[in-house]
């Protein structure tokens, strides 16, 4: 009886957890060829409840087999074909999707998901769930133009680029188309990218892509047009942009006024320029004044030789002591002072005369005396 019981009682728990342990997914989905797609596969976890195993299996074209497994010793993708194309997330305790990459057309069939679960008396619980997948083609849609982050509107000189952006199967071939007159339209080029490097007011114009795929019959699909537009620089504000850089580095911190330590923007001076320009200042200042200072003392003393030698009073007249004898009373003779007359034409300067010189002309003076008795006699100084 007790072994009924128990029995009675595990199978009630089992069926209690089998009713929430439900895998929930979809029956059919399609996937795009060259995209990607998820098989949904997920439960609600359940406590005292562990999951033991994960498998996912193929059956298609090719044949069957296991594609995925997880268990206690990781993750394992077991068919080649699948290798790098598949994965499940770990993240999120109960979902056990699986997601594949790049979709063959090979990859079209039905797709099982297994999980085994373990509860507390090791017993093991299985749910499993189907999904039919069919791999399809789509036509290229009508693409979408973007354009670059500074808009359609901007200056000449500057760089943008259009993308044009369609879905559908790959490859995706792109054209891009200029507008002309008359409804014409130009081809510029291939590819999703439309770029300049360099933008010249000849450049605006309406421009739109096309795109199309090999599904659908290659049918085209053409986007909406937009406009870009170039405005033109006025010659003198790009003159000044592209002199910016040189004449703000020719210039040197001599031309600039003290003020000039405080930029405009901010009201606040750079300290690195200001103690430069300070520096700069006061050595200017120093070499100056040192320079005052000596053309000042060279032209105090120019001043004083030139005073010593124009203020310079002549030397007193040289005084000769004559002895003559005049022709009328040679018997007596009289000393007197010569006094040598000071020459008006002479430039404030004494001629020294030597004593021969003195001589020589105080005789000359006394012969003539004496060989020309009617002329004056000229005055003899007292020489006490």
């Amino acid at each position: 009886m007790g072994m009924v019981l128990r029995a009675a009682v595990l199978l009630s728990s089992l069926l209690h957890c089998s009713a929430f342990l439900e895998l929930s997914g979809l029956s059919e989905i399609k996937g795009v060829w060259k995209e990607s797609v998820t098989l949904p596969c997920a439960y609600v976890p359940v406590e005292d409840l562990v999951q033991q195993t994960l498998t996912w299996t193929v059956v298609h074209d090719k044949g069957s087999g296991t594609i995925f497994r997880r268990d206690s010793s990781g993750d394992h993708v077991l068919l080649s074909e699948y290798r790098d194309r598949v994965s499940i997330t770990k993240d999120h305790p109960g979902n056990v999707s699986l997601l594949i990459l790049s979709l063959e057309i090979s990859d079209r069939g039905t797709y099982t998901c297994q999980v085994t679960w373990r509860d507390s008396n090791n017993s093991l619980i299985a749910k499993e769930i189907t999904t039919n997948l069919e791999v399809v083609k789509v036509a290229a849609t009508k693409p979408i133009i973007r354009a670059g982050e500074p808009g359609l509107t901007l200056p000449a000189g500057a760089s943008t680029s259009l993308t044009c952006e369609a879905s559908g199967s790959p490859p995706i071939s792109y054209r891009w188309f200029r507008s002309a007159p008359a409804g014409t339209a130009a081809l510029l080029s291939r590819g999703a990218e439309l770029a300049w490097p360099s933008l010249r007011p000849s450049d605006s114009g309406t421009y739109f892509c096309e795109a199309e795929n090999r599904v659908g019959a290659g049918a085209v699909q053409r986007s909406d047009a937009v406009q870009l537009t170039v405005t033109d620089v006025p010659t003198t504000t790009a003159a000044s942009q592209r002199n910016v850089g040189t004449t703000g580095r020719h210039h040197s911190t001599t031309d600039l006024p003290i003020a000039a330590a405080t930029t405009s923007e901010s009201g606040v001076g750079y300290p690195g320029k200001n103690e430069t320009i300070h520096d700069f200042q006061r050595t200017g200042l120093s070499l100056y004044l040192v320079i005052l200072i000596a053309v000042v003392c060279g032209a105090v003393v120019f001043l004083v030789i030139s005073l010593i030698i124009c203020i310079r009073k002549p030397k007193d007249a040289q005084v000769y002591d004559v002895k003559f004898h005049n022709s009328r009373a040679a018997a007596s003779s009289s000393t007197g002072h010569y006094e040598e007359p000071i020459s008006s034409t002479e430039n404030n300067y004494v001629m020294e005369l030597g004593e021969n010189k003195v001589s020589e002309e105080v005789n000359k003076n006394v012969s003539d005396c004496a060989a020309n008795p009617q002329e004056s006699e000229y005055e003899v100084g007292d020489t006490s």
